[in-house]
């Protein structure tokens, strides 16, 4: 095994074993532990977090303390299966999305399962979106970003904006989405064994949690089945290490094929979104997120 693998390899068992902290039975623990690794990691000293509550549901702006653009605005959307994550866990994310586009950030605590399942989260997201354009942002200057279950949020949010024939965000971000609640993709065997974070287990529990009893293949459950014909240009970040590997390859071929503009990178040696790690291959990877989003606000 070359010294690059060797690293890669150490690197993912940290992981694991970061990970390991987040994922026993008990819900509660496992949501405080995410929000201590968010604000351990992900809080920086060039960046404010401003609380604000959108009715009942708590939200936090993200926003650099240098000049910055007002004009634009990313809505995140956290990841944690629907049934754990936080803006805060989220930090990892948001503060370099805000430090490396000079854009707010804009991520909500939507309402989590199973104490709450489907649709209540994307009942939320609608409640976020709308009070962007209740602030004054036009729909088409808000960037729809999100990891893993907040990938998936993303997509729905957008199929529902489509269904009520509103206009649609300028683009939206996706790391690691969570697209196939049925887990019809190849990479679920496939990539099961390498894969440092997921496991056949905890996605069926996550599942449960969030939609027992309902139709998977609803498209606003698993937006992978949805028409994303119309959808802003797409960029799609995945590690070739995880299982949700053929949600991302599979949503990609399926943009393509509606004409949608879509990009993606496959990060190979990669982990379920990466990017929450403190080393290179991350912030390269943030970079080019940034480079995506420049390029469809010019």
């Amino acid at each position: 095994m070359a010294l690059g693998e060797k690293q890669n390899q150490g690197l993912m068992n940290l992981i694991r074993k970061v990970h390991g902290l987040v994922e026993k039975p008990d819900i509660d623990r496992h949501r405080q532990s995410q929000d201590r690794i968010g604000a351990l990691l992900g809080t920086e000293k060039g960046v404010e977090y401003v609380p604000e509550n959108v009715g009942e549901m708590s939200c936090e702006w993200v926003r650099v303390k240098r000049p910055r653009r007002k004009d634009r605005v990313i809505l995140y959307c956290h990841g944690g299966g629907y049934s754990t994550g936080s803006a805060v866990y989220a930090r990892t994310i948001t503060s370099r999305l805000a430090e490396g586009t000079s854009m707010d950030v804009f991520c909500f605590n939507y309402r989590l399962a199973p104490e709450h399942p489907w649709p209540a989260a994307l009942e939320d997201g609608l409640k976020a979106w709308d009070r962007l354009m209740f602030l004054g942002y036009g729909a088409k200057n808000v960037i729809v970003a999100g990891d893993s279950a907040g990938g998936n949020l993303a997509l729905c949010l957008t199929l529902k904006l489509k269904e009520e024939g509103r206009i649609l965000p300028g683009g939206l971000v996706l790391l690691s989405p969570w697209t196939d609640l049925t887990a019809s993709g190849k990479s679920y065997q496939s990539r099961e064994a390498v894969d440092p974070i997921l496991n056949r287990e905890y996605l069926e529990r996550m599942t449960d949690n969030y939609a027992a009893g309902q139709d998977l293949k609803d498209p606003y459950i698993s937006p992978l089945f949805g028409d994303p014909a119309g959808f802003p240009p797409v960029y799609i970040q995945v590690g070739d290490n995880e299982m949700l590997l053929s949600d991302s390859t599979s949503l990609y071929k399926k943009l393509r094929k509606a004409g949608v503009s879509a990009g993606i990178d496959v990060y190979k040696g990669m982990w379920h979104v990466f990017q929450m790690s403190p080393f290179k291959t991350a912030w390269e990877a943030m970079e080019k997120i940034a480079e995506f989003i420049y390029g469809i606000c010019s």
